[in-house]
């Protein structure tokens, strides 16, 4: 790609003009979710939640896009060739009310889409992308796996001007030079909202662990930071005393919960980076017999399961990561491709489950 990124700043005016918060603020309280196997959770993920939206937290404000700076042409997104890069397998509920919609979308707006899903490997997810490419895709929507190692498809694409979205991590590359906007939650925000819930559940006072997500990731770093920084701020009597990576999984969750409970058995809260890893340490718990609430838990995500944990008294809170990100992005693909600006960080607003609403919101999450 031969154009240089120029930033812009443009004021909340300028951002309505270019239609996101008119088409994108459908739904507000919309869980989203990184959880659950079963068969019955896929049913009611994509049966109840495909066409739910997103609301966009600050949509006027920060740095724009538009297809002058980024390089290309204009196009009508109903005759384009969307591919769509999934990270993980769809055994997960977030992936599986995210893929849906994407899918659901692409089909409201008859747009012809391709698809493709990594399974959890990062040197597919690049040969998917490139695979996409050679199969003739005009834009493309990419969840990524990893931040790092990009650079083959930012070039493949580059050399064809086909514009990139990035949805729920971010990659680390320049914006509007090498993608064109990531969209997705602020990860320090949620980290912060889980610590608010950590010290609520143990009084401010004990000794944490923290279930790491995966590395290579943005989610996972940000995570981490926002609540260890928002613990030391607000709770001082609050030590984390261990911290491993379960690797965004339920089964690895439970078995560095079950280390932990031989290491640590008097350990007061586990925050999970994910609802999956959650689970996972609930499922340790109980194993070790330990009764629902004796150690505090807080995740991220807003699973069915996780919410449900919530009402049964095993999990303390959740907060929410909305998966929902086909109107959005397609709205952000639409607005771009008729040279609108369009923002380049795209932050989305997240609710959260606690005692108070989990049994009445149950039906929200997915």
């Amino acid at each position: 790609m031969t154009q240089t990124a120029r930033f812009r700043r443009t004021s909340s005016q300028a951002l309505l003009a270019a239609g996101l918060v008119a088409s994108l603020a459908l739904a507000t309280g919309c869980a989203k979710s990184e959880d659950d196997n079963s068969d019955s959770d896929k049913g009611s993920s994509s049966a109840q939640n495909e066409n739910a939206g997103q609301e966009v937290a600050s949509p006027g404000t920060g740095e724009t896009c538009d297809i002058s700076t980024y390089g290309g042409k204009k196009l009508d997104l109903k005759g384009a060739t969307v591919g769509f890069s999934q990270s993980e397998k769809e055994a997960n509920p977030f992936r599986i009310a995210e893929t849906a919609s994407i899918k659901a979308e692409a089909e409201k707006r008859g747009i012809k889409l391709l698809t493709a899903n990594a399974q959890s490997q990062f040197s597919k997810q690049i040969s998917d992308v490139q695979d996409l490419i050679a199969k003739g895709a005009d834009l493309l929507v990419i969840a990524p796996l990893n931040s790092d190692g990009w650079e083959p498809v930012l070039r493949a694409a580059g050399a064809k001007h086909i514009p990139i979205v990035t949805v729920d991590r971010k990659i680390n590359a320049a914006a509007c030079k090498d993608y064109v906007s990531f969209i997705g939650s602020d990860f320090v925000e949620q980290g912060k909202r889980a610590a608010d819930q950590m010290i609520e559940a143990t009084g401010g006072k004990g000794t944490i662990a923290i279930l790491l997500g995966a590395a290579g990731n943005n989610v996972t770093t940000e995570r981490t930071k926002g609540f260890e920084d928002q613990i030391k701020a607000k709770a001082p009597g609050l030590k984390v005393v261990f911290k491993q990576t379960g690797e965004f999984a339920r089964e690895k969750g439970q078995q560095v919960t079950e280390q932990l409970i031989q290491s640590k058995p008097d350990i007061s809260g586990i925050y999970a980076e994910n609802d999956e890893m959650g689970l996972g340490a609930v499922n340790a718990l109980k194993s070790a017999g330990k009764k629902a609430g004796a150690v505090k838990i807080v995740t991220v995500d807003g699973t069915r399961n996780a919410v449900q944990g919530i009402v049964d008294g095993w999990i303390s809170g959740v907060i929410e990561s909305n998966p929902r990100f086909g109107p959005l992005a397609f709205q952000t693909l639409d607005s771009f491709t008729k040279g609108d600006k369009v923002g380049q960080d795209i932050v989305i607003k997240d609710s959260a489950y606690t005692g108070d609403n989990a049994k009445t919101d149950l039906n929200k999450a997915f």
